[in-house]
């Protein structure tokens, strides 16, 4: 195929899709390759052309298009017989009567419109687009020209390097369409996961099809949803792993330590005459902080059946706030609890909710005690109704959480404190599924985070 076909092309799509009139370079270009073509050599292949861009067009733009393929072929031949001197009068009859037969045959007609296979190619739920060897487009579906956020009819034509700058897709896609390049010609990578300006994972393929004179095809997918299914299922692998490290350190340490603290105490008085007591306290203090790691893995594989009773949710705030004043005062924190419905019930396991409920409160104190700031740290904490459930609203003034932390929040051995083990929220997540629920995150950075727990209302027959 002579590089002149290549090139005519994109100059076409060009001058028939925009307004602009300025193309006299690229029509100069062209017409320097097209020197020594035969004119209907010339003609046959812009008559395809047409009737590709063609298969492309609204009805709207049928018309329109095809008049200004007629006005590019004319200025293009017309300037090639100037350049050449021919002055026979005959020529330009012949040419006038090539295309005006190349005319006729580019009207829009009713056989132009695709048929059902072509119809279901634009509109299958991957994205569809076809280059040539010299990195023009030739194909894009309409699910294409969605991911690109683009009009089909503006694409057709570009080059691979004009997608690079086209003012119609955004400057993220651009930068996309530039790694994907890169990948293919350096890398020799051929698949590929990115992620566009909405967050949604788009999986990318190139092939090389031989059948089709060694055209790429590429293929965009959105897999956001398998992405999900794939991260929850590995979130479960981890969480089956978790319980069975769990159950096996348990009885491995667990009563080695016990007999360790005994014997310190043992121990104290004579740690005492010499003067050493600090050294048995810290002994005991790290047995227990081991005692409560293990107690947190035990935890993390046990909720799974909560032993349920119906109680009053202002009871069960009544009683969390109870239990954590006296260390939100040692933090310098402010408790605040309000219930808009106090006949809100919900049947759960109140044990392992308060638990849930005092974890909360406790990471709110931290993310407030880590924040050096003139204000008092305050902890709202709110219930409400809303449809079948009770929402249960944990807020704090703290430091607040980015983007990255937010989306791994539960996840096992996830922490952000030194001394944290990365179980506690973790198992609060499981703890309130296990019970029918969600929990909800907001956070901002510097401003303070919000959880919402929701539970299902107690059913008046429990």
């Amino acid at each position: 195929m002579g590089r002149w076909r290549t090139h005519y092309f994109p100059v076409l799509a060009e001058f028939v899709r925009n307004e602009r009139e300025d193309m006299r370079n690229e029509i100069k270009n062209l017409r320097n390759e097209l020197h020594s073509v035969a004119t209907d050599e010339i003609l046959e292949h812009h008559e395809e052309s047409v009737k590709f861009l063609l298969s492309y067009t609204g009805p709207e733009d049928r018309v329109t298009f095809v008049h200004r393929s007629l006005l590019f072929i004319t200025e293009l031949l017309l300037s090639l017989r100037f350049n050449e001197g021919a002055a026979a009068e005959e020529s330009p009859n012949l040419e006038q009567r090539s295309i005006l037969s190349v005319a006729m045959n580019t009207t829009p007609t009713e056989e132009d419109r695709p048929n059902k296979f072509e119809t279901v190619l634009q509109h299958m739920d991957s994205g569809v687009a076809l280059f040539d060897v010299a990195g023009n487009l030739r194909f894009v579906n309409v699910q294409m020209s969605r991911m690109l956020q683009a009009p089909r009819r503006a694409l057709i034509g570009s080059t691979l390097h004009g997608l690079f700058f086209h003012p119609d897709l955004t400057r993220l896609t651009r930068r996309n369409f530039l790694r994907i390049f890169r990948d293919l010609v350096k890398e020799r990578r051929l698949q590929a996961e990115y992620r566009d300006s909405n967050g949604r994972f788009i999986l990318i393929t190139i092939s090389k099809i031989e059948e089709l004179n060694g055209d790429y095809l590429v293929s965009m997918k959105d897999v956001s949803e398998y992405k999900q299914i794939e991260q929850t299922a590995f979130q479960n692998d981890k969480l089956a792993m978790l319980g069975k490290i769990a159950a096996a350190i348990a009885h491995e340490i667990r009563n080695p330590l016990t007999s360790i603290r005994g014997f310190i105490q043992l121990l104290n008085p004579y740690l005492m005459e010499v003067g050493k007591q600090e050294y048995g306290r810290i002994i005991i203090s790290e047995i227990d902080r081991a005692n409560d790691i293990i107690y947190e893995f035990l935890n993390s594989s046990k909720p799974s059946a909560p032993f349920k009773q119906r109680v009053l949710i202002e009871l069960l705030l009544k009683e969390s706030i109870l239990l954590s004043e006296s260390e939100a005062l040692m933090n310098n924190c402010e408790l605040h609890y309000e219930v808009f419905d106090p006949t809100l019930i919900v049947a759960i396991d109140v044990k392992q909710i308060k638990q849930v409920l005092l974890n909360m409160i406790r990471n709110a104190m931290d993310a407030i005690s880590e924040v050096q700031q003139s204000r008092k740290g305050r902890i709202d904490i709110v219930a409400r109704r809303e449809e079948d459930f009770a929402v249960i609203s944990v807020r704090d003034n703290g430091k607040g959480m980015d983007e990255l932390t937010l989306n791994r929040l539960f996840d096992p051995f996830f922490s952000t404190k030194e001394e944290g083990t990365g179980l506690g929220l973790s198992v609060s997540h499981r703890i309130i599924v296990n019970h029918g629920g969600t929990v909800q995150v907001n956070s901002q950075l510097n401003e303070g985070t919000e959880f919402m727990i929701y539970l299902p209302l107690a059913d008046k027959k429990e």
